[in-house]
């Protein structure tokens, strides 16, 4: 998720890139180059659970094989878990914290309403650690850039949405299923160039155009400026998002079919 990184440096801090490992048509861990990258100045790692914007779900297994290494050399786990409740069966979201004690004690789950029931216009969000004294640490750091103020409407809109709003959720989740899989079924019979990376959780599918023969530039002019259609390209996550393509499917149906059409349009014989 792009906005970490001018975060990390607007912070005085310097970033360390471990791209994921493309398997097939999925994403894993690239685990060796993680310890590569990792010295005695590496303070945290930042996890992106579910990930976005490639759309996996995270595995028991695979959390744990990154939550032994940062336990194994001293290294906080920052973990955006804010696509949580955006999940299709039959994957299961696990909370990195919730692995073991360790690993909860060395972990700060971020999170929020705002994804599920699209209240990020409220701005409200939730931080969550079992270590007293990160919290502690966390929260004079918020107090002293004057953050410690809450908003009002937001925290009636949480409270609401986690108490009430499962009939919602369990309604949401099976539309943007149906929405995904439209994208999948369209995407295989109509644009026989471009490969879905089918999500596993989250409303965001990532499309490769690499079998298109296209640099990013001429992709985006087609998408953009011919189709008319403002998708967020791939380089924004990265030089591991080259060729690729993000599309947000939380939307009606029709508008969905209209704007991939018209994307069709511009790749036909490509």
């Amino acid at each position: 998720y792009y906005p970490f990184f001018s975060i990390v440096k607007n912070n005085g801090r310097q970033l360390l890139f471990n791209q994921l490992k493309r398997e097939g048509s999925s994403y894993v861990f690239d685990l060796d180059n993680l310890k590569s990258l990792i010295s005695s100045r590496t303070k945290a790692l930042i996890l992106c659970s579910p990930h976005n914007p490639v759309g996996r779900v995270w595995t028991e297994a695979e959390l744990k094989d990154i939550a032994e290494i940062c336990a194994d050399n001293n290294i906080l786990i920052f973990s955006d878990e804010i696509h949580m409740d955006v999940v299709y069966p039959p994957h299961k979201h696990n909370p990195i914290a919730s692995l073991s004690k360790d690993i909860s004690d060395i972990t700060i789950t971020f999170t929020a309403p705002s994804k599920t029931f699209n209240t990020a216009g409220l701005s409200q969000s939730l931080v969550i650690s079992s270590n007293r004294d990160m919290l502690t640490r966390y929260n004079d750091r918020r107090n002293a850039l004057g953050l410690m103020m809450g908003n009002t409407f937001g925290i009636e809109a949480l409270e609401t949405a986690y108490s009430q709003g499962s009939p919602w959720l369990d309604e949401l989740l099976l539309y943007l299923k149906a929405n995904r899989d439209f994208i999948t079924d369209f995407v295989t019979n109509e644009m026989d160039m471009v490969k879905p990376i089918v999500p596993e959780g989250t409303y965001l599918y990532w499309l490769d155009f690499s079998g298109t023969g296209m640099d990013d530039k001429a992709i985006t002019q087609k998408i953009l400026h011919k189709a008319g259609i403002a998708l967020d390209y791939g380089t924004m996550f990265g030089m591991g998002g080259r060729y690729h393509q993000r599309i947000n499917f939380g939307c009606p149906r029709s508008i969905l079919a209209e704007g991939l059409e018209k994307i069709s349009k511009q790749f036909k014989g490509s």
